[in-house]
């Protein structure tokens, strides 16, 4: 078989690529904690040295991941003056956490996960899962620093209204669950905005429970929080029950499927949130699914594999698959409510 050089050359400087941003997830995680995006936001055009005096850090540590940032367009040099400068875009995704355009926690989240690679390809081998409560505290912490600027800007003036009814029952005062609830801050968006309604959240992670009933208790909402598993979570009667980018990390989601369906009453909605896909592979060969389906491998599919049954949807399930699993369950309503670049939104009736 004869070899292209141009496309193994192609692929070696690829490879470049590719270890860079390995690496930058680590330097952004690094700027992220050490404060160096907020203080060169704060500061404008910053020497190493004072962006180390600023941050009271090392100025040898400073000045390389400077210029590594700089070589990876996350901020500009001026050799003129010896400064560089975060600029008002990368500020936004770097440095605000209600910006639907936050990062940081994307990258915490990804360099989290790749701390395990020994484990899972241990794990390959033999066919075995690894919990989420298995993973570094930078999984857990990441996840939702992730996904909780999309909730906020998305929850209350897209995803709920694009559901039938349901924003006028949580207006007079509705039950409410949110079923893989984490650290809880859908579940407390949610009750912000509907004083009238009653909510409860869940999740099978204590650790996760802890840190949103302390969030709750911050933000001064009455919120119900249970350490339970998605198929055996408490109550009943439900106008609305949510799962957002759990259903797929699931041993069971059948099993939570028809928990769900039991727990709703004869007319509420099940609103869940998935990451988006097609239903194809073809669909989904694009950077977002790229993204997903490295999440896929490294932190979903295995922590599905480590419960019970151990489906193994896939962060890429797909609409088809997610109605399927609503369907084995008894539902018989099914629709794509909402979409963003990064969700679905399904709605989901008896």
């Amino acid at each position: 078989m004869e070899i292209d050089g141009d496309k193994l050359m192609g692929l070696v400087y690829q490879a470049v690529g590719e270890v860079g941003a390995t690496l930058n997830a680590a330097l952004v995680v690094m700027g992220d904690r050490l404060g160096y995006y907020r203080t060169l936001a704060d500061s404008g055009p910053s020497t190493p040295a004072e962006l180390a005096e600023r941050t009271n850090t090392s100025e040898h540590y400073a000045r390389e991941w400077l210029n590594a940032q700089a070589a990876g367009g996350f901020v500009e040099y001026d050799p003129g003056t010896g400064t560089y400068l975060l600029p008002p875009e990368q500020t936004v995704a770097l440095t605000d956490e209600n910006s639907p355009a936050f990062l940081p926690g994307f990258f915490q989240i990804a360099l989290g996960t790749v701390q395990d690679t020994n484990r899972l390809i241990e794990a390959a081998r033999s066919g075995a899962g690894i919990g989420w409560h298995e993973h570094d505290s930078d999984v857990h912490i990441g996840c939702e620093r992730f996904f909780r600027p999309s909730y906020n800007a998305n929850l209350l003036p897209s995803w709920l209204p694009s559901l039938d009814g349901v924003v006028q029952k949580l207006e007079r005062g509705a039950r409410v669950a949110d079923i893989g609830c984490g650290h809880g801050s859908s579940t407390i968006l949610m009750a912000e905005a509907f004083p009238n309604s009653t909510f409860i959240g869940s999740d099978y992670h204590p650790e996760s429970i802890e840190t949103a009933r302390s969030r709750a208790a911050e933000a001064g909402v009455e919120i119900e929080f249970q350490v339970s598993a998605a198929t055996e979570y408490k109550g009943s009667d439900f106008d609305l029950v949510t799962t957002f980018d759990a259903l797929h990390d699931m041993g069971d989601p059948v099993g939570a499927a028809k928990r769900v369906r039991e727990s709703l009453a004869p007319d509420g909605t099940w609103m869940v949130v998935e990451p988006m896909a097609g239903d194809k592979v073809e669909d989904n060969l694009n950077p977002v699914g790229r993204a997903y389906y490295g999440f896929s491998t490294l932190l979903c599919t295995p922590g599905s594999l480590s419960q019970d049954v151990g489906l193994a949807l896939g962060t890429q399930a797909g609409p088809a698959r997610i109605r399927d699993v609503t369907t084995a369950a008894g539902f018989t309503r099914f629709r794509v409510a909402a979409e963003t670049p990064f969700n679905l939104v399904f709605e989901v009736r008896p």
